[in-house]
This record gives C-alpha cells, structure tokens and sequence, in this order.
C-alpha cells in the first residue's frame, strides 16, 4: 500500500486515491518494471520522479482540464524532481474505443499548451488493444494498466532513451516475446488487473 512520504511527489494524494495508486504502483513494479516491459520506468519510480494523480473525472471534459493541468505541472516541474506523470482516471472512458477517440483530444491539448516537442502523451487502459490483434492476444497485456491511465512523458527523455538503443522496436519485440512465454496464466498469477 502507498503511504507516500511528506515530500514525495504523491504526498498530497487523498486517502480515496489510495486503491487507485496502490493498483497501478503494484502493476508498474510487477510488470512494467518487473518484466523489463518499460526499461526506462525504473529509474524514476525508485528515484521518486514519478507523479501518480487521480483525477476524478467523470465527463471527458472534466478529464480534459485535469490532463491539461497535469501537463502544465510536468512542464513547470524540474526533470531532477520530476520525470513524468501517469495520470489515472478509474471514472471516465472505461470503454476502450471511447479512451482511444480521446487520445485526439489529448494530442490537441499538447498543442493548444504549446508543449509539442516538450511533452507526449502515452497510453494505458484495461481493455488495451493493438490494431490487427484480437481482444485476447498476450502481447495487448503490455500497455493494459488496472485503470485507464495517461502518461505524460518529456520528449527529450523520449529522445535519451531512443538514442541510447541500437534499434527502438526491440522493445516491442521483446516484449511480445516475454508476454507470449509467460501466458495468460503468468499475466493473472501477477495479480495487475486486467490481462
């Protein structure tokens, strides 16, 4: 369970945030970081860099004004303090194909803020799915967080990474190779969510 220290980045999260980001702090250590699906999550989650907000939305609009806050707080915030952002939002765009139409309007905001090539937006969701693959394909499970979830990312971190990697799709191919070993029965026995 989080019980975030007074100075932590989390330290202002309600005690109603709580299922939320022990649930997505339990998927991130046990599959994100714990089958390398991100190898560049680590180091911010251990070196408290990573924000975790809830927002309470409950209409796209309402969500819209949190991830657009969201951003302008990451774009303030220094890199040494604060790398990046998952914004988790349990009550709004369950539906996947309705998350997957906001990620446009996530996109616009990026632009309205005037933050493109600052920051992007990345996403998560429980009902994940890859274009050309089905609904119970293994490798969906690698971008499936409990909740639906946006993370914010600084580009110049985005081009660190891709420039320190011979070839950036390895990644992608990794992955559905770990989750293809691991299965659907190693994908429930993590214990993340949605698989």
């Amino acid at each position: 369970m989080i019980h975030p220290s007074p100075g932590s980045l989390n330290a202002d999260a309600l005690p109603a945030d709580a299922p939320y980001l022990d649930a997505t702090t339990r998927w991130l250590e046990r599959a994100v970081i714990g089958l390398n699906l991100c190898p560049f999550a680590r180091a911010p989650h251990l070196q408290g860099r990573l924000r975790l907000r809830v927002s309470h939305a409950r209409d796209t609009d309402t969500l819209l004004d949190d991830l657009c806050g969201e951003l302008q707080s990451l774009a303030a915030a220094d890199p040494a303090d604060c790398e990046t952002t998952l914004l988790i939002h349990p009550h709004v765009l369950g539906d996947f194909l309705d998350y997957n139409d906001f990620l446009d309007s996530a996109d616009a905001a990026v632009e309205t803020l005037k933050l493109d090539g600052v920051l992007q937006v990345a996403s998560f969701h429980p009902q994940y799915q890859f274009a050309g693959t089905d609904a119970a394909d293994i490798e969906n499970a690698s971008n499936r967080s409990p909740y639906p979830t946006l993370h914010l990312l600084r580009e110049a971190s985005v081009e660190r990474a891709a420039e320190a990697m011979t070839d950036p799709d390895e990644i992608y191919r990794r992955n559905i190779e770990t989750l293809r070993k691991l299965g659907s029965a190693g994908w429930t026995a993590l214990d993340v969510g949605a698989a």
